[in-house]
């Protein structure tokens, strides 16, 4: 026997189960107090004894298996042995650790580790104070459907494991960085999931990586009575999940035009200051583009008239008070202004220091010799001054107030001519030969300038002084024609126009220098590999960068770097998005958005699209090889059958529980909780489950 959070208490010593346990209860956090029954003790007529010894003092308790193949990254032997909840007394503790040995070779769990490969596995018990629980459930701390860095809490009244089973529909609450996003029931109050959110958060800390954790509550507090690995967890880049939002890549996708690596995001969402207003997002990752949320932005101020006249409908309106909308623009307004006087009294001064400032630090950069060095040699202040001074000038308007008077004047055609060649604009430079830190992907940072080729020679385009000489000459056309008609008024509108002409140069010439800044941290990213001798960093943050300069731990990039390629295959997106979207869905089949039919709905368990036969049945015997399972609910005793479906689609549950999670596990596409999916479809329907979307449409 050992103390529960005994330093001794290891996976070979108490089982993957246990020695979670310990490790939670040495860190502080709140779990039921207990002890192990170790894996050398199992069978022994000796431990008998200490068992009744060790529960002396003890009421009710938990007594649960806890074997050595148990809760690793990548497999969580979820519910393959025996757990017993509420036993009392001596004789009933010892009979439920008999019990528990003997789970070791029930039928699921022995043909669980034949599928896995896991010759040999021992098995331990703990057994721990039972929490007589007014509501349980289970959290992940990374949404288990998108792989978005939100919180995920289902919840339920009781000792929770009917949720846990998969027998019941459980309250769903999602947090995103400690604040609800998404609330479906009442077990919970927002103080609740927050105190909630903030255990899970301090567990991922302590493990390093996504968790999965089941927790109860009993007279207002919080108890965690286990904590393992996310598994089967498939990265996705989609913020398009986190509520009922109009989306769009209108301006931005013309900017950032192609699927960004993790650096480069990580980098645009610095430059994006104003991160969320009433808790939800100005700006989003979708599929690795970039998209603005209209329903935020438009609850800041009113789109432009050409954003509107594109909108296909009205963007949703948020679900928070405009009393919380306006104390979030109170609390971000000082930063924005004084970025904005910064911007009037120093552009250009920035525009015209920044080139030289640049070729000096990527000098620098250049001669770094250690990684310590070169983490020394972080621009912060280049990404947090001058870029977001430089980004807030490429914004500016500079569409003349004066336009709608010319168009009155010459018409249309002549006005565009006319408002061409406001000035010398930067955005030409690349045109022309000139400007070798300008490119097509040049917010991308993984992508090379073309200076960096050592061959490269700037020259003019073929045929592009030529084009430029066309435009002059029509526009010198267009203002005899204003002078001669209007004398008097083309003096005033040529006023105008060089002011506006002041202002685009401003504009352009900034978001040519912003462009320059992202160069210099490229050179340090190209720096950093050739240090440490890793060619994957573009697939870090700027943060994960820093932090392995410094500690020289790096994460694992290959899932990302999976999904990054997964992106890029695919077509460009719609230019608006209205709620969930899946990228890979969309492409597979772009008309599955346009269908007028009425699909049915639940809960999104595990993305990906399958067709395929339906088998609706109420017993495991049933289904065939590659069949879709459609069922009321599943628990434990399905798990041998999930292997055989294509799909899984259930009446009763959520992402949480079991039919998602085996069939994650598994790599198998679910749609859960969906109410009525048993009633609306019959054995030997063509089905189309689409489980990103949450859908299932019968095709035939």
């Amino acid at each position: 026997m050992l103390p529960l959070d005994a330093a001794e208490a290891d996976l070979p010593t108490v089982g993957g189960k246990g020695a979670s346990l310990a490790k939670l209860a040495r860190a502080g956090l709140p779990v039921p107090p207990g002890f192990h029954v170790t894996t050398s003790a199992t069978n022994h007529p000796e431990a008998e004894q200490a068992i009744r010894k060790a529960y002396q003092g003890m009421g009710a308790v938990a007594v649960r298996s806890s074997a050595t193949a148990e809760d690793l990254p990548g497999l969580s032997f979820a519910g393959q042995q025996d757990s017993f909840l509420n036993v009392t007394g001596a004789d009933e503790v010892v009979e439920a650790v008999r019990k528990c040995w003997a789970s070791l070779y029930n039928e699921r769990a022995v043909d669980y580790r034949r599928r896995n490969g896991i010759e040999h596995a021992e098995i331990a018990v703990v057994v721990q104070e039972f929490v007589p629980a007014d509501a349980a459930g289970v959290m992940f701390t990374v949404n288990p459907v998108s792989g978005a860095d939100e919180t995920v809490i289902n919840a339920g009244r009781g000792v929770g494991e009917a949720l846990v089973g998969g027998e019941v529909t459980p309250d769903v609450y999602v947090l995103k960085h400690g604040k609800e996003i998404q609330r479906q029931g009442d077990t919970l109050t927002k103080r609740q999931t927050n105190a909630l959110s903030k255990l899970g958060a301090r567990i991922q800390r302590l493990y390093g990586m996504p968790m999965d954790i089941e927790w109860v509550l009993h007279k207002g507090r919080f108890a965690i009575v286990q904590a393992r690995p996310v598994t089967g967890l498939k990265e996705e880049w989609n913020d398009s999940v986190m509520g009922d939002f109009l989306w769009t890549s209108v301006n931005l996708g013309e900017a950032v035009p192609s699927v960004m690596t993790p650096m480069t995001w990580s980098l645009v969402r610095v430059l994006s200051q104003q991160a969320s207003i009433g808790g939800f997002p100005v700006t989003g990752n979708i599929g690795g583009r970039f998209y603005l949320n209209l329903s935020v932005a438009g609850a800041i101020r009113k789109p432009d008239e050409q954003l509107l006249g594109m909108m296909p409908e009205t963007p949703p309106k948020l679900p928070v008070s405009k009393l919380r909308i306006l104390a979030d623009l109170i609390r971000s307004a000082p930063p924005l202004i004084k970025q904005a006087i910064t911007y009037r009294r120093h552009l250009g001064e920035l525009i015209e220091e920044t080139p030289k400032r640049c070729e000096s630090l990527i000098s620098q950069i250049k001669k770094a010799t250690s990684t310590k060095q070169l983490r020394a040699l972080w621009p912060h202040d280049l990404l947090y001054g001058t870029a977001r001074t430089l980004d807030a000038g490429a914004r500016m308007v500079t569409q003349p107030k004066i336009a709608n008077e010319i168009r009155r004047l010459v018409g249309e055609a002549d006005t565009v001519t006319l408002l061409t060649g406001l000035g010398e604009l930067a955005s030409l430079g690349p045109l022309l030969g000139e400007a070798g830190h300008r490119c097509p992907d040049e917010f991308e940072v993984s992508v090379a300038r073309p200076a960096e080729d050592p061959g490269w020679i700037g020259r003019p385009h073929e045929g592009a002084e030529e084009l430029l000489r066309n435009q002059r000459k029509a526009r010198d056309e267009v203002w005899q024609r204003l002078r001669n008609r209007y004398p008097r008024r083309a003096k005033r509108i040529e006023r105008h126009l060089a002011k506006a002409a002041e202002r685009a140069r401003d504009r352009e010439n900034a978001r040519s220098e912003m462009v320059r800044t992202f160069w210099v941290f490229r050179a340090f990213v190209l720096r950093a590999q050739e240090l440490t001798g890793h060619d994957d960093l573009f697939f870090l943050s700027i943060d994960e960068l820093l932090d392995m300069l410094e500690t020289g731990n790096r994460p694992d990039t290959a899932q990302r770097r999976e999904t990054y390629e997964r992106y890029r295959e695919l077509p460009v997106y719609p230019p608006f998005i209205r709620g969930h979207f899946d990228p890979v869905a969309w492409a597979a089949n772009p008309r599955i958005y346009d269908e007028t039919g009425d699909p049915i709905t639940g809960f999104p368990g595990v993305s990906g699209v399958v067709e395929g036969i339906a088998r609706v049945t109420s017993t495991v015997d049933e289904l065939q090889q590659g069949e879709i399972l459609v069922t009321t609910v599943t628990n434990v005793g399905w798990t041998p059958v999930f292997p055989k479906a294509a799909a899984v689609v259930t009446d009763v549950g959520a992402p949480l529980s079991h039919a998602a999670i085996v069939a994650r596990e598994l790599g198998i596409p679910a749609v859960v909780g969906c109410g009525d999916a048993t009633a609306r479809i019959r054995t030997g329907d063509r089905v189309r489950v689409d489980g990103g979307r949450g859908t299932v449409t019968v095709l035939s």
